[in-house]
């Protein structure tokens, strides 16, 4: 029978994006037992997948955090020398405000018809 340990280091092995035999082989468990453990163990997947979404919320957070350092680097670009230079931070800076802006704006969307579905199943 496997530790919890065990478990654990092969839940964050997948979440990781090991697969089945790698992260086996790094667990010191066998294929068929993780396999087992994915089909048959639902709390187990629920590990992995719940370790998977801390390590992309980590991510993201980090990404968040250099965002502002990006946005300085293309307001400088905008001062540089070169024409195309210039150009291709202007295209990106322009890019990337009207992507965010239509995120914005389904998130605002979507908020509004998840209260218009609970006030009409209130109803």
């Amino acid at each position: 029978m496997a530790t919890n340990g065990k478990r654990e280091a092969a839940a964050l092995a997948l979440a990781t994006g090991q697969t089945v035999k790698d992260a086996a082989a790094a667990c010191q468990v066998g294929e068929r037992t993780l396999h087992r453990w994915l089909v048959e163990d639902a709390a187990f997947g629920a590990r992995v997948f719940e370790l998977r979404k801390e390590l992309f919320g980590q991510a993201v957070g980090r990404l968040a955090k250099l965002a502002g350092k990006a946005a300085d680097a293309l307001e400088q670009l905008l001062a540089a020398d070169s024409d195309s230079v210039r150009l291709q931070a202007a295209r990106t800076i322009l890019e990337a405000g009207c992507k965010l802006r239509e995120q914005l704006e389904m998130e605002e969307r979507l908020a509004r018809l998840e209260a218009f579905l609970a006030e009409r199943g209130k109803r």
